[in-house]
């Protein structure tokens, strides 16, 4: 059962985020093994970053002073939630797998909310 919920991560959110294929096949390589499956979900986390970041700043770049300083709110409070959120999955009673659903969270609500700040200028 543990072996088959962690097997599901990368495939579970693979469709719904924009996790690179790296990712993809780091997961696949990493057959379960808790120690590999945390280090690829660290290195997306890294690049999803990375991308957070930019689409931030570019999405800055298109609005008002005023739409600016309600991002920017928005940013500090999505970011607290999202560390608030994640960390709550850590249940230190839970054993591995809640360690990796919590980092795993954190990668995955980055991604969606780089995905999301994105979309803000389409």
């Amino acid at each position: 059962m543990l072996l088959l919920a962690i097997a599901a991560i990368p495939s579970a959110h693979a469709a719904a985020d924009e996790a690179s294929a790296g990712f993809t096949r780091c997961m696949e390589a990493a057959e379960g093994v808790t120690v590999d499956m945390l280090n690829c979900i660290d290195a997306e986390t890294v690049l999803q970053d990375a991308r957070l970041n930019s689409e931030y700043r570019r999405t800055l770049a298109t609005l008002t002073q005023e739409r600016q300083a309600q991002l920017r709110a928005v940013q500090r409070v999505w970011v607290q939630f999202r560390d608030a959120n994640c960390s709550f999955l850590a249940d230190p009673d839970g054993g591995t797998l809640h360690t990796v659903l919590s980092v795993d969270c954190r990668r995955r609500m980055t991604t969606e909310r780089a995905s999301e700040l994105a979309d803000l200028r389409r």
